[in-house]
């Protein structure tokens, strides 16, 4: 099993709530891996849609001359939390995490902690 597959497998074992997890080149748009998800939550959907959020902060933070990394993007649903997390590890560079969360079962700072401590032993 390589090292994405272990990671997107213990995200979805190991965070409380999750739905579906995903490993997303946000140059192309697509999906490298994912565990989870199903017939209400395509993740390989989510991967494209969450691609142009991506790079629509990237523009805006580039034309505000803010000269920061984003970290992470956090969009509230009413039933659901979706993170987005961008890589900084050796070898990350243009991938994100996408994760889905129960919003009744997630405790968000939680899985936001788990999800560093993921990515530090991510190897791409």
């Amino acid at each position: 099993m390589s090292n994405v597959d272990a990671a997107l497998k213990e995200t979805m074992s190991t965070v409380e709530g999750t739905l579906g997890v995903a490993l997303v080149d946000y140059t192309s748009g697509m999906a490298l891996g994912t565990v989870g998800g199903g017939a209400e939550l395509d993740l390989n959907v989510a991967a494209a849609g969450n691609t142009d959020v991506v790079r629509a902060k990237a523009r805006t933070m580039e034309h505000l001359g803010l000269d920061e990394q984003i970290e992470d993007i956090l969009i509230t649903l009413d039933t659901q939390y979706h993170l987005i997390r961008l890589l900084k590890s050796r070898g990350g560079s243009g991938l994100f995490l996408y994760l889905a969360l129960d919003r009744r079962r997630a405790n968000l700072a939680m899985a936001r902690h788990q999800l560093r401590q993921i990515e530090a032993r991510l190897e791409v």
